[in-house]
């Protein structure tokens, strides 16, 4: 790495693996054998050990310490006094043979005063929010707060709000409304209301657009809990929240937005190769889902951050 960095005379940087045009503060301390990248901004009374990887464009605020077994990929931002822990049951003077790696991935942010247990990944443009508890992974774009830490919501894509449908007033008289992303879209169905009650109605190619193979219920979710996580190579959804309500966030890696499903006359329709999650379920909360193919664990993608470079080179 260039020795084209700044670092403070009251700061002590053993190591020579620090990029251009960082800029070590005063009183830090970085030990022999950490790596930090260019253009980071290490502030006061940060202490970085030896087996420490920090990426490119990275901020670390006053009196963090990062320890062996973290690794900061680029442009994270680390608020003041945030602590990272890598040793899950510590004793004095007793070491491990290996740290479990704690990452945070790029674009990841932890508030002031959060706290991060060892061996847990911070997902890419996830938000800790400050005095947070980590005790589990976090997945990527989600804003977790609270100790333990719960997911929240998640971030905003680049050009829609993840707020941006709440509820179904939005579709006026339309029948279907296009989401803006990767052609996901709310669909209205037919709801009939008498004296006697209501029926809502769906018609297979008509209703749903697509042949359905396969039909399954999600129920008795605790409250908290998130699931899907994942996009289809193949495989078109059609969801519809028959009782109760959860938040569903449709993703493609350039947009992301959060649709609130709450009444059984309107479908969501999630094509394939859309990034979707589901989350915020009411307790008496009955999922149902369409989809377009039988079950193949081959079809699904759960990584993320391989489905954003996928879409990025399609």
């Amino acid at each position: 790495m260039s020795s084209e960095y700044y670092c403070h005379p009251a700061a002590l940087c053993e190591s020579v693996h620090i990029g251009a045009r960082s800029r070590i503060w005063a009183f830090a301390h970085v030990l022999e054998g950490a790596r930090i990248g260019t253009d980071c901004n290490i502030c006061d009374n940060v202490f970085i050990e030896s087996g420490v990887v920090v990426g490119n464009r990275v901020t670390v605020k006053c009196g963090v310490q990062l320890w062996d077994g973290v690794v900061v990929e680029d442009d994270v931002f680390i608020g003041p006094n945030a602590t990272f822990c890598n040793d899950p049951f510590p004793r004095s003077r007793q070491h491990l043979a290996g740290y479990p790696v704690t990452t945070l991935r790029r674009g990841a942010s932890i508030g002031a005063n959060a706290t991060i247990l060892p061996g847990v990944v911070i997902g890419s443009n996830a938000m800790v929010g400050a005095g947070s508890v980590v005790t589990k992974s976090v997945p990527p774009n989600a804003v977790v707060v609270g100790n333990p830490a719960r997911i929240v919501g998640y971030a905003t894509g680049q050009a829609a709000s993840a707020d941006s449908v709440r509820g179904f007033d939005e579709l006026g008289n339309d029948q279907t409304v296009d989401l803006g992303v990767n052609g996901a879209s709310l669909y209205r169905l037919p709801n009939v209301r008498d004296l006697r009650g209501s029926l809502s109605a769906v018609e297979f190619g008509l209703h749903v657009p697509f042949e359905v193979k396969r039909a399954f219920m999600v129920y008795d979710v605790p409250s908290r809990e998130v699931r899907g996580e994942h996009a289809h190579w193949r495989c078109s959804q059609f969801l519809i929240c028959v009782r109760g309500s959860c938040a569903v966030v449709v993703d493609d890696a350039r947009q992301r937005r959060e649709i609130r499903l709450d009444r059984p006359d309107i479908g969501l329709l999630l094509p394939p190769m859309t990034w979707g999650i589901q989350y915020k379920y009411s307790p008496d909360a009955l999922l149902l889902v369409f989809a377009s193919e039988h079950y193949d664990p081959e079809d699904y993608i759960r990584d993320y951050d391989y489905y954003r470079e996928t879409m990025e080179q399609a």
